[in-house]
C-alpha cells in the first residue's frame, strides 16, 4: 500500500511539473518572436525611407524642367525630393556640373537620380555615382551627350524622339501647305547625334514630300552673346527669312532662348511653326504673345487655352503648334514619379508602358508614343534608351491634334544619318 501511495505520489509531482513547464513554454514563445517582427518592421520602414534628386536647368534656361521638378516635390515633400541646378554655362563650367550631380549621392538615402536636360558632364558624373553607390538608379532625360555613350553609364535614358518627330514636324508642315522648312541652330547643337541625325531625318522627309530644306545658323546663347544678344540676332534676322523664303515656310529651331523671338516675328510677320524643340504652350508663346499665365500656371488644359486665345486673337489660326503638355516640365516630373513607382515595387524600370504611365500622371488625356533608341551605325536597339513623344496641336478655332502619334513613320528614316 505504502509503495503504490508513494506511486501516486511521485506521478502527480510529475504531472505537476509538466503542468508547469507547459504554462512556462507558450509565456516564453511571444518574446521570443515578437522582437524579430519589430525588427522586420523596421528594416521595412527603413526601406521605404528613400530620396530622390532631381537636377534641372535654371528658370533663366530651362523654366518647364525646373518647374516639373518642383511639382514632384511639392506632392512628396522636400524631405523625400531633392533638387539641384546645374550651371546656365554649362559648357564652360563642366567640373562644376559634374560636381552638382555627384553631390546628390551623397546623401545616404538616396535612391535614384534624374537629370533634365542631362547636359554634358552627366556621363561622367554617373559614372563617379555608379562607382561609390551603385545602388542609385541614374536616369537621363533629354540628353545632350550621345545616346550610346550615356546609356553606357545610366540606367535609363529618355529623349524626345528625334526620329520620328523630325519626319512628322516636315509632314505637318506639309499638311499645313507649307513648301519651305527653315532649321535654326549653330555648331554645338549640331554635333548633337540627336540633332545632326534629326536634321538628316528632315531633309529626307522634305525631299518625299516636295519641300524645300534650309539650313540657317543663329548665335549660341552659352557663349559670350548670351541669351539677350542670341535673341537680339533672331529678332533681326527672322523678317529677312520670312520675306526670302516666304510666309508659307515653316520655322524651326533647336534653342529655347531662340523661341520667343522667333515666334514674336512670325506671329508679326507670317510664317508657321509646327512646334518647339521641346515643346510646351508655355516655350516662347507668353513672351512672344505678352501674356501672364501666372493665375494657370501649373494647369496646362487652361494655359493652352489661354495661348490659343492670344494666337487666334492676332491673327495666328493654323499656323502655330505646340504639344498641349510642356514636355520639359513632363520629363521632369514623369521621370521622377517613374522612379518612385520602380522604387515602391510599382513599375519595371525598362517598361515602355511603366515610362508613360507616370508621364500621364503629369499629362492626362495627352497620346503619347515612342520606341526604344536604335544605333544609326549598327541597326541595334538598345535596351535602356527610349525616344517619346506627344501629339501635335495646332492652334485654332477650334484648334485640333494632328494624330501625330498613330501616325506610322516609315521604317528606313530609323537608320538615316
Amino acid at each position: 500500500m505504502k509503495k503504490i501511495v508513494a506511486l501516486l505520489l511521485a506521478l502527480t509531482m510529475v504531472f505537476a511539473l509538466c503542468a508547469c513547464g507547459q504554462q512556462s513554454g507558450p509565456a516564453a514563445a511571444p518574446a521570443a518572436t515578437e522582437a524579430p517582427k519589430a525588427e522586420e518592421k523596421a528594416e521595412e520602414k527603413a526601406d521605404e525611407g528613400f530620396h530622390i534628386g532631381i537636377v534641372t536647368g535654371s528658370v533663366s534656361q530651362s523654366e518647364d524642367d525646373r518647374r516639373g521638378a518642383e511639382a514632384v516635390q511639392a506632392k512628396y515633400g522636400e524631405d523625400m525630393v531633392k533638387l539641384a541646378i546645374y550651371p546656365d554655362n554649362f559648357p564652360e563650367e563642366l567640373e562644376t556640373t559634374v560636381q552638382t550631380i555627384v553631390n546628390m549621392s551623397d546623401d545616404p538615402l538616396m535612391k535614384a537620380i534624374i537629370v533634365n536636360q542631362a547636359v554634358p558632364g552627366t556621363t561622367e558624373a554617373f559614372r563617379q555615382i555608379k562607382e561609390k553607390r551603385p545602388d542609385i538608379i541614374c536616369i537621363a532625360g533629354e540628353s545632350h551627350e550621345d545616346l550610346p555613350e550615356i546609356g553606357s553609364a545610366a540606367d535609363l535614358v529618355c529623349n524626345n524622339d528625334f526620329v520620328a518627330r523630325g519626319y512628322l514636324m516636315i509632314r505637318t508642315a506639309h499638311e499645313l501647305g507649307c513648301d519651305t522648312f527653315v532649321h535654326i541652330s549653330f555648331p554645338r547643337h549640331m554635333s548633337y547625334e540627336t540633332m545632326s541625325r534629326r536634321v538628316a531625318v528632315m531633309k529626307a522627309a522634305c525631299e518625299e514630300f516636295g519641300m524645300t530644306f534650309v539650313l540657317e545658323t543663329a548665335p549660341d546663347p552659352t557663349t559670350d552673346v548670351g541669351v539677350a544678344g542670341a535673341q537680339a540676332y533672331i529678332l533681326e534676322k527672322a523678317p529677312e527669312w520670312i520675306e526670302k523664303y516666304g510666309k508659307n515656310s515653316a520655322f524651326f529651331c533647336t534653342n529655347d532662348a531662340h523661341t520667343e523671338p522667333l515666334l514674336k516675328q512670325l506671329l508679326a510677320y507670317g510664317g508657321c511653326f509646327v512646334e518647339a524643340d521641346l515643346p510646351s504652350p508655355t516655350m516662347g508663346y507668353p513672351g512672344a504673345l505678352g501674356i501672364d499665365l501666372t493665375a494657370e500656371a501649373g494647369d496646362y488644359a487652361k494655359i493652352l487655352a489661354k495661348v490659343e486665345q492670344a494666337i487666334v486673337e492676332k491673327g495666328g489660326e493654323g499656323r502655330f503648334g505646340t504639344w498641349a503638355y510642356s514636355y520639359g516640365y513632363t520629363v521632369s516630373a514623369g521621370l521622377a514619379q517613374h522612379a518612385i513607382n520602380v522604387l515602391n515595387g510599382e513599375s519595371e524600370l525598362l517598361n515602355i508602358d511603366d515610362i508613360a504611365k507616370a508621364y500621364e500622371v503629369y499629362s492626362p488625356g495627352a497620346a503619347w508614343n515612342g520606341s526604344n533608341y536604335t544605333n544609326a551605325e549598327t541597326g541595334v536597339k538598345a535596351e535602356n534608351t527610349f525616344l517619346v513623344y506627344q501629339d501635335t496641336y495646332i492652334m485654332g478655332n477650334p484648334g485640333h491634334y494632328m494624330g501625330s502619334t498613330s501616325v506610322e513613320v516609315p521604317e528606313k528614316y530609323f537608320t538615316v544619318k
